[in-house]
This record gives C-alpha cells, structure tokens and sequence, in this order.
C-alpha cells in the first residue's frame, strides 16, 4: 500500500509567529520555506501528489491587512515557485474558486499552472481560496448544465482539477482535530494523522514519519 496523494491542512501560521514575538506575517513567510523544504523531501518518496490548504474560502474574514499581504505574496511568488519546480520535473495545480481574487492572481495563475503543465514528477497543489462545500457545488452546476443528471461520476468529474486523485493521508498540524473543509469529496476514505506542531515547525524528517505512520494503517474501504 502507497502513499500516492498527501494532503496538509496548513495550520499555526500565525500562532507559531505570535509565540516568536514576531509579526503574523512572518508566519506565513516562514510557512513558504516549510512548503518548498517538503516538497524537496517528498519528491523523493512514492508520494505523487503533494497538497496543501493555503486559503480558505472562510479566510477573507481575517484582517484586511492580513488578507491584503496574503494576497501579494501569492502575486509575487506563484509564478516564481513554478519556474522552480518547472527546474525539477515537478507541476504546480491550484484548486480553487476564482471569485474575490483579483485578475491579476487569476492570470498569474493561469500562467503558473501553463509552465509545469508538461511536467511529469511530482505534483503539487495548493489549495487556494478553497472550500470543499464550494467545490462540490460548483461542480454540481456543471454537472447539471452539461450532463442533466447528478450522480457521484457526474460529480467527481467536475471538481476543480478532476484528474487530481484521492487523498490518501491527510495531515494537519497545531494540534486541530478538523478538517475546515478541506477536499470533502476526495479524502471521504483517507487516513487522518494529527500534528501538535505548528506548520512553520514542520521538516523534512516529519515526510517520512508520515509515511511510516500510513504504513501502520489499515485501510478496508468499508469493506
């Protein structure tokens, strides 16, 4: 049993700075070197797909400040972070709604994503102005309009990126025992495992104590 697909719900950004005596955003910024340090080590593991919950469809409740400087770095690190992983075989997938984003992040977008799209080592995904609710709506009305009748195949093939498989093992660190949402359709059948650290805590050593973890698991599938 492999571990194809991991999902990290992204959590303690702001409380790990807060205990650092530093500004919220310094958080997020260390979150970013977080990112790319477990990117590096699971692309040379099994996994074949890498995810992780950013933003929220509930995060525009924060701060306009906080909210307004997330927003930047996305402008100013997508499309730099792709050329990156462009570098390394890797492709760069952002599930999400476009709605409240600007046109300048969604062409961004759009060029990020057309850069890697070739790629065929690892994919990462960033789960960006995502709800999990939202996606299965959308992908709902989609369905409706084109196939006329809703059933889970109807469904599964019009989520935000349908060739983004299952989850297989979710992580979330500081110590929540939630899942806010995240991929509500894809991890109906995946593994949890629960981290007390705090994201910006994370490190290359927590990859493989994950995959040891999911090992140990048993997964029937209900059967």
């Amino acid at each position: 049993m492999s571990l194809k697909h991991l999902g990290i719900i992204a959590d303690g950004n702001r409380r790990w700075a807060k205990a650092q005596g530093l500004p919220t955003i310094e958080g997020h910024k260390k979150g970013l070197d977080v990112i790319q340090e477990l990117v590096e080590a699971a692309s040379k593991t099994e996994i074949e797909y890498l995810t992780f919950y950013v933003f929220s469809t509930e995060n525009w409740g924060r701060s306009a400040d906080e909210v307004g400087y997330i927003m930047k770095l996305a402008e100013t690190r997508i499309l730099k972070y792709a050329e990156k992983l462009k570098k390394h075989n890797a492709k760069l997938i952002i599930l999400g709604s476009k709605e409240r984003i600007s046109p300048t992040l969604a062409s961004i977008i759009e060029k990020a994503e057309k850069l890697t799209e070739d790629c065929t080592g690892l994919t990462v995904c960033f789960c960006f102005n995502y709800g999990g609710e939202q996606e299965i709506a959308d992908a709902a009305n989609i369905a409706l309009k084109a196939e006329g009748e809703i059933t889970p195949e109807t469904i599964r093939k019009h989520l935000y990126h349908p060739e983004v498989p299952d989850v297989d093992m979710v992580v979330r660190t500081s110590g929540e025992e939630r899942i806010s949402g995240f991929m509500l359709w894809r991890a109906s059948y995946a593994e949890f495992m629960f981290l007390k650290k705090y994201f910006p805590e994370m490190d290359a050593g927590d990859i493989e104590k994950i995959l040891k973890e999911f090992e140990s698991r048993s997964r029937r599938f209900g059967k």
